[in-house]
C-alpha cells in the first residue's frame, strides 16, 4: 500500500473516541508482534544525561523490547504529557487566552492516548501502571508554570521527542495491524503538536540539523543525531545541502533512551 495513502487514512483523530469498538479487535493481539509504539517523551538535561538516573515509574532500569513493556513505557510518557498540559491550563495567568485553545486541544489528545493505552494493556490481561509523581522542574532546572516561555520550551521538547520516539518503534509493530494503526495515528497527531508549538515559539515547523531552534542547551539530547544526512546510503546533503537534507528526514529515538530521558521528570 502507498505509505502516503496509509498515513492519510490513519490520521483521523476520531479513532480515540471509539476505543471500545476498536479494542474488540485486540482479542488476538498476543499472537502478533512482541513490541509496541512508544509515545511522547519529554526532554533530557545534558548534565544529567551523563549521570546514573533512577528509572522511576518503570519496572526496572532497562527498556525491554516486549509488547507489554513497550506499552507500559508509552503509558508513563503519555501520563507525563497529559499531566503537564493539565497543570499548565489550570495555572491562572500562565497561558495567554490566545493560546489556550491550542493547549486545550492538545491536552484532550494526550488524555485520549492515556485512555487508549490503559485499555489496550487491560485487554492483554496486564494491569496498567499507575501514574507516577512528576517533577516538571527536573529538580529545579526549569520553572514552566511560572514562566510561559519556559512552558513553551518544554512543550516543544516534549512534542519533538515524542515524534522521534514513535518512529523508533515503528518497525516493531508492523506485524500487528491494530497496534500499527494506533501508533501511526498517535504519531501523526504528535507531529502536528510539535509543528504547532514550534511555530508558537517563532520556529520553523521542522528541525534542521541538531538545532532545535532557540532552545536552551539543556534540551540538546532531544535533538542529538538530527544532523544526520545519510539515508540508506544516500547523502542528502550532496543534493540539497546539509540543513535541507537533514530536515527532510527525522531521526529515531530508542526505547531505552526514551526511558532515561523520561526518568529525569519523575520523582
Amino acid at each position: 500500500m502507498n505509505i502516503l495513502k496509509l498515513l492519510d487514512k490513519l490520521s483521523d483523530d476520531k479513532f480515540f473516541t471509539k476505543e471500545a469498538s476498536r479494542l474488540e479487535t485486540l482479542t488476538n493481539i498476543s499472537a502478533f508482534g512482541k513490541k509496541a509504539a512508544v509515545a511522547a517523551v519529554p526532554l533530557g538535561l545534558g548534565a544529567l544525561m551523563t549521570t546514573s538516573t533512577k528509572a522511576a515509574g518503570f519496572t526496572d532500569n532497562t527498556y525491554k523490547n516486549t509488547l507489554t513493556d513497550a506499552l507500559q513505557l508509552a503509558l508513563v510518557l503519555e501520563y507525563l504529557e497529559s499531566e503537564y498540559y493539565t497543570i499548565g491550563l489550570s495555572t491562572a495567568g500562565l497561558i495567554p487566552n490566545a493560546d489556550r485553545t491550542v493547549f486545550t486541544q492538545i491536552a484532550k489528545h494526550e488524555s485520549a492516548h492515556v485512555t487508549f493505552l490503559k485499555n489496550t494493556l487491560t485487554s492483554l490481561g496486564t494491569t496498567p501502571g499507575a501514574k507516577p509523581t512528576f517533577d516538571f522542574t527536573a529538580g529545579g532546572a526549569f520553572m514552566p508554570f511560572t514562566d510561559y516561555n519556559q512552558f513553551l520550551v518544554l512543550a516543544q521538547a516534549f512534542e519533538d521527542t515524542g515524534v522521534r520516539a514513535y518512529k523508533g518503534q515503528a518497525g516493531n509493530v508492523m506485524s500487528n495491524k491494530t497496534v500499527l494503526q494506533a501508533a501511526l495515528q498517535i504519531h501523526s497527531v504528535e507531529a502536528r503538536h510539535a509543528s504547532q508549538v514550534r511555530r508558537m515559539r517563532a520556529n520553523k515547523g521542522w528541525i534542521e540539523l541538531a538545532d532545535g531552534g532557540n532552545m536552551p542547551a539543556a534540551t540538546d539530547p532531544v535533538y542529538a543525531g538530527e544532523q544526520n544526512t545519510n539515508q540508506a546510503g544516500f547523502n542528502t546533503a550532496t543534493a540539497f545541502g546539509a540543513a535541507a537534507g537533514s530536515a527532510a528526514y527525522d531521526e529515531v529515538l530508542s526505547g531505552s533512551d526514551a526511558q532515561t530521558i523520561a526518568s529525569l521528570f519523575i520523582v
